[in-house]
């Protein structure tokens, strides 16, 4: 019985739970299944549990060898309609009636029969029922669920994945085994594993090191031509830094060296673009303009994988219409985009949104992009180990980063994460009309495939584009608001932000509201329209695209749309308790605490340079924030922020990888605020959330909870500041239009 039936079948689902049928069902199903078993259980390893490729399936499983052909004719035709009823419910691909049909299948056959050969019929129907029921239990994709073993929600779930990921590799292996009826043989298949591990794929890396030691090894040549070149400044930095031509010239080298070098190495340029507490600010900003240029596969192969996670035989049993053309190419997955059927939601019991759009958006691994990525892993690992021996180097803790970098990329290879990232997202902000996230289908998605509602917006970047002649700030006000709104709730009150907030993954959607302006009144055919005819608009570069924007912002309300999660940051309890202490400290613009608490709680304190210099840098650089605070009512945070880094860097202060991604976040963030709203002020912005934050845990024990009482002070200081710069801007305006001594 091991080989035939997924061990999960007994789970507390009950899908498989014999006594659950009572006493008569389940004497039938155990007898049928004991004998199907000692029939051929080789037979029902190979018949029932080893999914193919969809052109070649029998139901959902394997083409079906002699053996079980014969069990399977000969049951058909003493059973009759028995049997069909039994062996239909393959065809309804896990539906929630397929045990029962089976279940009844065997009682009517028990009790009509008067055969005195009633094993044989019970063997035959046996066979149906395990069939049947095989393809119940694997025809519902497996689901995942945190790992207690993980310190945040994310961490837990790709410590989920990576066990059962390891558990799929160890059983593949054992099957193969099992298939193996002779010593000898088995002992082959072990030698093959031994020779692939031992010799043959350290040859693959090898050749891998080879060809990317021909691609870096001139770019590291070149290394001093940085030296060399006039001093020039970098254009779009908030603060005053100067390179050479030669070091903007290796910049560039090192950027297109890593678009050759394949999908992880850009990914590991877009990643290090995002550390400036490491690398330079000039490197940095030439790596964000890292762009993949990863070759498309096949729709041959997009097909397949579709096909294997619903459990169907051709891409038209569950799609009206489906979009060859990608809608696009990524590193590591590509996007089509498909109309599921009106059958196809009814017998898989699909819940869409209240407009029933059954449009979705479908991501596909690419073919062998984990075997890669894994290796290029590897080699990373060991240039890392070897750069870690330099001395002075070792601050950098670069080991430990390119482990944190393997995460970010296996995160990325589960695609069931990023549904269930979608699906705590749509939780979060279920009482929020105006910021929208797809609706993951965890139903279908599966490893390499994830099913998401598409959602058809104008695109943020367009949209800033079109800023400066849309002209009108309150109207774009109407866009920043909303936007600035959702990350403050997903850094304060939610402890789960999106981790990668370019202006690529937000898109505006507009939509009419009640008269509370509590819920959207829009049907998704009238949203569809309004975007639709901008993009048709601004693409022909007609006259008529801003004034159509202007009264699109005046007559509906912008709806946030947030694409692309399967990357989030949650900060744990260490780390969230160090970033409510620092922001603190900014919030009472303690500039030398902020320093001490940077050194005091980083990663190592003790590779650290200059302490007491840093904390004094930290305090001037607050102190001048806090001078142009009360002249102009408003403070930059994200200069605070860059500059920070920047000593960070100098001093080798080593930050936690989730604290840096929130900085970062919070530079994104303020860049496209500040230029929908220039006087944009994010300790101000904050007010609400903080309110919201402080009246949801009121009645808690507070002072127990360090975390709540940080969060008290930081609002109640801010509460202050903020009346005090109103003060201050009020009394400038009433001086600059002449209104406090009209007669002096």
């Amino acid at each position: 019985m091991r080989y035939l039936l997924p061990t999960r079948l007994g789970g507390p689902e009950g899908l498989w739970n014999l006594r659950s049928l009572g006493p008569l069902r389940s004497s039938v199903a155990i007898k049928g299944l004991k004998t199907l078993a000692n029939v051929s259980k080789i037979t029902s390893r190979r018949a029932f549990a080893v999914p193919h490729k969809p052109q070649h399936t029998f139901g959902s499983f394997a083409r079906p060898n002699r053996t079980f052909l014969r069990s399977y004719t000969s049951s058909r035709n003493i059973l009759g309609p028995t049997f069909e009823g039994a062996i239909g419910a393959i065809n309804f691909k896990g539906s929630a009636n397929s045990k029962s049909r089976v279940v009844h299948g065997l009682v009517d056959v028990e009790r009509r029969s008067q055969s005195k050969n009633f094993i044989g019929l019970l063997s035959a129907i046996g066979a149906a029922s395990a069939i049947a029921l095989a393809a119940a239990a694997t025809a519902f994709n497996e689901s995942l669920t945190p790992d207690p073993e993980g310190d945040t929600f994310e961490m837990g779930l790709y410590t989920a994945s990576q066990k059962e990921l390891a558990r799929i590799q160890d059983e593949k292996r054992q099957r193969a085994l099992d298939r193996c009826t002779i010593r000898a043989l088995q002992w082959l298949v072990r030698g093959w594993y031994a020779f692939k591990d031992a010799v043959l794929e350290p040859l693959l890396i090898t050749s891998r090191f080879v060809q990317l030691a021909l691609i870096f090894v001139p770019v590291f040549l070149l290394y001093p031509i940085s030296f060399f070149g006039h001093r020039v400044h970098l254009d779009g930095t908030t603060t005053s830094v100067q390179t050479t031509h030669g070091a903007r010239l290796w910049y560039a080298i090192i950027r297109r060296a890593l678009e050759l070098a394949g999908p992880s190495f850009i990914k590991l340029g877009q990643w290090a673009g995002s550390r400036t507490d490491i690398f330079s600010e000039g490197l940095c900003m030439e790596l964000g303009n890292l762009h993949s240029h990863a070759k498309k596969h096949s729709l041959k192969f997009t097909a397949q994988e579709v096909c294997r996670a619903l459990k169907i035989n051709s891409l038209d049993e569950a799609f009206e219409h489906f979009d060859e053309r990608p809608l696009g190419v990524g590193a590591i997955a590509q996007v089509y985009v498909g109309q599921l059927s009106h059958a196809f939601v009814s017998e898989r019991k699909l819940e869409l949104d209240p407009d029933g759009n059954r449009w979705c958006a479908i991501k596909i691994i690419h073919p062998h992009a984990a075997r890669n990525i894994s290796r290029d892993l590897r080699i990373m690992q060991f240039f890392a180990d070897a750069i870690d021996m330099i001395p002075t180097m070792e601050w950098l803790s670069l080991p430990n980063e390119v482990e944190q970098f393997a995460i970010l990329m296996r995160l990325q290879l589960d695609l069931r994460i990023e549904c269930l990232n979608l699906m705590r997202f749509n939780d979060n902000f279920k009482r929020s009309f105006q910021v929208k996230f797809p609706r993951g289908f965890q139903e279908l998605t599966t490893r390499q495939v994830l099913f998401e509602e598409y959602i058809y917006g104008f695109p943020m970047e367009e949209f800033l584009r079109a800023k400066d002649e849309l002209g009108d700030t309150n109207l774009r006000k109407k866009v920043s608001h909303p936007f600035i709104d959702a990350f403050l709730q997903m850094l304060i009150l939610d402890d789960f932000i999106h981790a990668d907030l370019h202006p690529g993954n937000v898109m505006i959607r507009f939509v009419k509201s009640d008269k509370y302006h509590s819920k959207s009144i829009s049907t998704e055919e009238e949203c569809y329209e309004v975007v639709h005819r901008l993009k048709h608009k601004l693409k022909n570069k007609e006259e008529s695209f801003l004034p159509e924007l202007r009264q699109v912002l005046t007559e509906y309300t912008p709806q946030i749309c947030f694409i692309d999660v399967g990357l989030v940051t949650e900060l744990n309890t260490r780390n969230r308790t160090n970033f409510i202490a620092l922001f603190d400290a900014l919030a009472r613009f303690d500039g030398y605490r902020a320093g001490e608490l940077m050194i005091e709680r980083s990663r190592t304190p003790e590779t650290a340079i200059d302490k007491e210099l840093f904390a004094i840098k930290v305090e001037k650089l607050v102190t001048k924030v806090k001078k142009r605070t009360f002249t102009l009512g408003t403070v930059s945070i994200g200069d605070l922020l860059d500059q920070m880094l920047s000593m960070v860097r100098g001093h080798h202060v080593r930050m936690e990888g989730d604290f840096v991604s929130v900085v970062v976040a919070i530079l994104l963030l303020e860049g496209i605020g500040r230029q929908l709203d220039p006087d944009l002020d994010l300790f101000a912005s904050s007010l609400p959330i903080l309110r919201e934050f402080g009246m949801k845990r009121e009645g808690r024990s507070i002072l127990q909870d360090i975390d709540t009482l940080s969060m008290w002070k930081i609002w109640l200081g801010l509460e202050l500041r903020q009346f005090m710069n109103l003060s201050v801007k009020q009394m400038h305006d009433l001086v600059k239009t002449d209104q406090l001594c009209p007669n002096y």
